[in-house]
């Protein structure tokens, strides 16, 4: 393994572990300790098992592309538009939520309010984004490193105000409750055609690239969830170090909220960049053009006064989520068909585990739309 292997592993988690991970104890409280951690582990495999089946597929297939080049490629138009269509509201969903949730974050650091904070972290990361590819990929190690070194302190702090009464059990009628939330967390497919492109020489190490970024990824969020929900029970916040820090006190406000910061500037980079790379590779715009379409519908949709931190982790992960994960499914059965390339792992996987993966996605969508009427 090689520092490419690392920064491709980097690039991963810091697509993966954003605002989401801040969301999942709130929906977890919620829903009951226990069934919230029942639906982190589902959710996590679901999509391990949806991303190794997109890795199988860029290795299939020559040259680069984003995940609607890969949709027009093997459903063909009509593939790509819906593809557009979601990653495009997934990832401005995403870029929104991070842009309120640092705002927030860095307003509890400060005890000010959070409009402007939110206002200057967009400008500074969108800047960060017009530098490509290169930046991203020089950055999001660090980023990393130093985030797990803040998330492990923090949990660690908070580890010994843990009051097991606020623990709770199972309850499976709230299953789909923390749903969208956890299906958010765990989003980060965009960034497989990027770990591909990281991993130049060394194409075979993607399988692995990807389970270990699966499996850090639940550890790390069925820990986060067991100790803040653990430490604040029915007093958790939409962004959860924000009501760690008022039961623990200023020290949590300001470890808790910085590990905040690094998690959402780590996804914030990476989910841009994907989606310049859309824009850039699969509708071979102008890369300035490009550099606007994806920076500046988000800030616009924020500036009109769109601020709900968890409703932008639910919608985005049940609807952009759910869609995204079948259309990636249907891609991968086309591709295996129509290889271009012999990939470095073929997937065992037969139709009963696809047809489990689509039903999930679908039994979601259908839960989260019945709780409009």
């Amino acid at each position: 393994m090689n520092r490419n292997y690392w920064y491709a592993l980097g690039i991963l988690i810091g697509t993966t572990i954003g605002a989401g991970i801040q969301g999942i104890p709130k929906a977890v409280a919620s829903s009951g300790l226990l069934t919230g951690l029942a639906v982190i582990i589902f959710i996590g495999l679901v999509v391990l098992a949806v991303n190794l089946m997109l890795g199988e597929v860029v290795l299939r297939t020559a040259g680069n592309h984003q995940l609607t080049g890969y949709a027009e490629k093997y459903l063909g138009k009509w593939g790509k538009h819906i593809m557009t269509l979601t990653m495009t509201s997934g990832v401005y969903g995403a870029l929104i939520a991070y842009t309120i949730g640092v705002g927030k974050a860095l307003g509890a650091i400060f005890s000010l309010p959070s409009f402007w904070f939110s206002i200057g972290f967009f400008v500074v990361f969108s800047f960060l984004v017009y530098f490509g590819l290169n930046v991203l990929r020089e950055s999001e190690l660090d980023l990393s490193i130093i985030m797990w070194i803040i998330i492990f302190i923090t949990m660690f702090i908070a580890f010994f105000y843990v009051d097991v009464n606020n623990f709770t059990g199972f309850n499976v009628s709230e299953f789909f409750t923390p749903y969208g939330v956890v299906l958010f967390a765990f989003l980060g497919a965009s960034a497989i055609p990027m770990m591909k492109e990281t991993l130049t020489k060394e194409r075979s190490e993607l399988f692995s690239a990807i389970i270990w970024g699966a499996v850090i990824s639940i550890i790390t969020y069925v820990l986060f969830a067991l100790i803040i929900v653990g430490v604040t029970g029915s007093k958790t916040t939409d962004v959860a170090t924000i009501g760690l820090g008022q039961i623990i006190g200023y020290k949590m406000i300001i470890f808790g909220n910085i590990f905040a910061i690094f998690a959402m500037s780590t996804s914030f980079l990476a989910l841009a960049f994907a989606l310049k790379e859309m824009y850039d590779y699969d509708y071979k715009l102008n890369p300035n053009l490009s550099w606007a379409l994806t920076c500046l519908p988000a800030i616009i949709i924020f500036l009109l006064g769109w601020e709900n931190f968890t409703e932008t982790l639910s919608v985005t992960g049940t609807v952009a989520g759910g869609i995204e994960g079948i259309l990636l499914v249907l891609i991968w059965m086309v591709a295996r068909k129509r290889s271009e390339k012999n990939p470095e792992y073929n997937l065992k996987f037969g139709y009963s585990i696809s047809a489990i993966i689509i039903l999930t996605f679908l039994i979601g969508l259908v839960y989260y739309l019945s709780t409009l009427f």
